[in-house]
């Protein structure tokens, strides 16, 4: 195989008051033709450095190449201008970021972003531009390329937009594709589509992709070497079938022991009291057209759902199918169109707010993104107190709970004083839950909290919440579109398509004989499902 991209020795400075010298430290590997190389690792690993130093993307005020080379078809980028830079970047090498949404212009047409390329590079007319572009519309397999062309941003599923980032990258045909993160905040049926398409473009194309990844699921599925990163060093490296299945460093064996299994463990049916229901609950969004028109979308219908105390109920997914909807609509934080929400018997659904804010402190959430639950300005002590001392316990009290509860999450006393940026993602993911957990609440919703952290975090955050779960006896609902999550923390499931449930049961019965034909694909798409199956039967 010819090399596309070789990385020699390459060290990347920290500002001095940064807690290590290096962002990253002698990372040698390489990229050859027709070859996926992922590079795996959690956040701090040095994966997205190194991806940026490739692109010449570095902030220079902050991160800066000290020593080795970056060589892209035997020529050093380290050593190239900012004007030479900027024509490799699309010609030769491309980049896929992990949220679409914050790389696209949201004012500008997607056809016309696309175009731009051939405009900065070519040179092409703008009617060869269009022929070229919609024809790399049919290319990643998007429906309806014209319309698709004319549409915004936003007008468009997250699936279809990292096609569109896709389409920009592959346009000039470069030879070495960085893809970083692309599939992470995706279903699991449009990440596997995703996965295929990258694979068969990089297949048919001929060129190298670099692939920057925490999940080892996908690990499983795409790639043909990987590269392992810890604190901004490579720990190990290799064909992808050694590094599974014979990690020989102690920190790939730790990530690849933190992959939740796909076999869901046997659990005892569970008995407690009731904590929660639904009755035939709805929720419809109506908004009015054009010329008098007006449009209704269904969001949930007719969703039933029983949950006790000490009790895991998951709610899985995709994005659109009402997860969200029907936590939101139990939580009162949207208004139900119809149906009913029962909280220990008490029908809140139709409750008017002065009654409501009584009840409340018993049934609390944790989001999926804890830095935007947490307000940047408070210390960590007083955003825990504000819920309680609101509902009129007193300070000394209230000090009292978030001291202990901080505690049980894993944190010590003195973490109180200070604020959520000086944490990282895990420790503000606790946080949260301490904060919930102050309420005293008799339920508690996990929307997606664990879907933003790296492998290893996720499970310890996992762990807690179960431990939490028997500890106070609480009902748990948590939704999510990772199914070995769900695999592995849900005594049963809902499993929800287009507002509506298609099926229910015990999470062991449902993984073992799914009955819904979209269960069935919703499973069939988990990354590196034969993967994990045949490690854990060797193990």
């Amino acid at each position: 195989m010819t090399g596309v991209l070789e990385i020699e020795g390459l060290t990347v400075s920290l500002p001095a008051a940064s807690d290590r010298e290096f962002a990253i430290k002698d990372v040698t590997f390489n990229v050859e033709e027709s070859e996926i190389v992922c590079i795996v690792g959690e956040s701090g690993s040095g994966k997205s450095v190194t991806a940026f130093s490739v692109m010449g993307l570095l902030d220079r005020r902050s991160l800066v190449p000290v020593a080795g080379a970056i060589r892209l078809q035997d020529r050093d980028l380290l050593k190239l201008g900012d004007r030479e830079l900027r024509r490799l970047r699309g010609e030769r090498m491309s980049m896929i970021f992990q949220e679409p949404m914050t790389a696209l212009n949201p004012v500008m047409r997607v056809g016309e972003q696309i175009a731009e390329m051939h405009e900065i590079h070519s040179g092409m007319s703008k009617p060869r531009r269009n022929e070229r572009v919609l024809r790399a519309l049919e290319d990643v397999r998007l429906p309806e390329p014209d319309r698709i062309f004319s549409s915004y941003p936003h007008q468009l599923s997250g699936g279809q937009r990292q096609r569109i980032m896709i389409a920009m990258a592959l346009l000039l045909e470069p030879v070495l594709l960085i893809a970083d993160e692309p599939t992470t905040a995706l279903d699991v049926t449009t990440q596997a589509k995703i996965l295929s398409l990258i694979k068969d473009l990089q297949s048919s194309r001929g060129m190298g992709v670099m692939f920057i990844t925490h999940d080892f699921g996908v690990v499983a599925e795409i790639a043909n070497r990987v590269v392992v990163m810890q604190n901004g060093l490579v720990v190990e490296q290799g064909p992808v079938e050694e590094v599974l299945q014979s990690p020989k460093h102690p920190y790939t064996r730790l990530l690849i022991d933190a992959v939740p299994s796909i076999e869901p463990p046997d659990k005892p049916a569970p008995s407690g009291k009731v904590a929660l229901e639904t009755e035939r609950l709805n929720k419809v969004y109506s908004s009015a057209g054009w010329v008098g028109r007006s449009s209704t979308v269904k969001a949930a219908q007719d969703v039933s759902l029983t949950l006790r105390r000490g009790e895991t109920l998951g709610i899985v997914g995709e994005s659109g199918s009402g997860k969200s909807t029907v936590a939101r609509c139990i939580m009162r934080l949207i208004d139900p169109t119809s149906g009913a929400v029962l909280i220990d018997g008490v029908d809140i659904a139709d409750m008017r707010q002065n009654r409501l804010r009584h009840l409340r402190h018993q049934i609390q959430i944790v989001f999926q993104d804890p830095y935007r639950s947490l307000n940047p300005r408070r210390s960590v002590g007083k955003s825990i107190v504000e819920g309680p001392m609101n509902f009129g316990v007193p300070e000394d009290e209230a000090w009292r709970r978030a001291k202990d509860l901080i505690e049980v999450v894993g944190l010590s006393a003195d973490s109180l004083d200070r604020y959520p940026h000086q944490f990282s993602g895990g420790q503000r993911q606790r946080i949260c839950i301490a904060r919930a957990l102050v309420m005293e609440p008799i339920i508690l919703i996990a929307d997606e909290a664990v879907s933003a952290l790296d492998v290893s975090v996720q499970s310890q955050v996992l762990d807690l919440l179960d431990s939490i779960r028997r500890n106070f006896q609480l009902a748990v609902l948590f939704i999510t579109h990772d199914l070995r999550v769900a695999a592995q923390i849900c005594d049963r499931i809902i499993v929800m398509q287009n507002g509506r449930v298609v099926e229910t049961g015990s999470t062991s019965a449902l993984f073992s004989d799914p009955k819904a034909p979209y269960t069935r694909e919703l499973l069939a798409a988990a990354p590196g499902r034969a993967w994990q199956a045949g490690s854990r039967a060797e193990n």
